[in-house]
């Protein structure tokens, strides 16, 4: 199953996300398919990059996002 989740990137304390189409199988930080965006805590207020026409490509062939990914795509607008 493809799912599109965070890969957990940055320095100890300082997490950074990348948003990722992944095997559900993969690691979490493991191998991917393709990088769809990127997302900062960090800062306030949080910055959230993600490529809205692919990750709507990704969704219509079936890719399931996780519950913290829907709700980035909520807050841009893509779901």
């Amino acid at each position: 199953m493809v799912k599109i989740r965070l890969r957990r990137m940055g320095a100890k304390k300082a997490p950074f996300y990348r948003v990722v189409v992944a095997d559900s199988r993969y690691p979490r930080d493991g191998r991917f398919i393709e990088e769809i965006g990127t997302y900062n805590p960090c800062v306030s207020p949080a910055e959230i990059k993600i490529d809205a026409e692919r990750a709507k490509e990704w969704i219509a062939t079936g890719a399931q996002p996780t519950d913290t990914v829907r709700a980035l795509l909520k807050k841009v607008d893509v779901l």
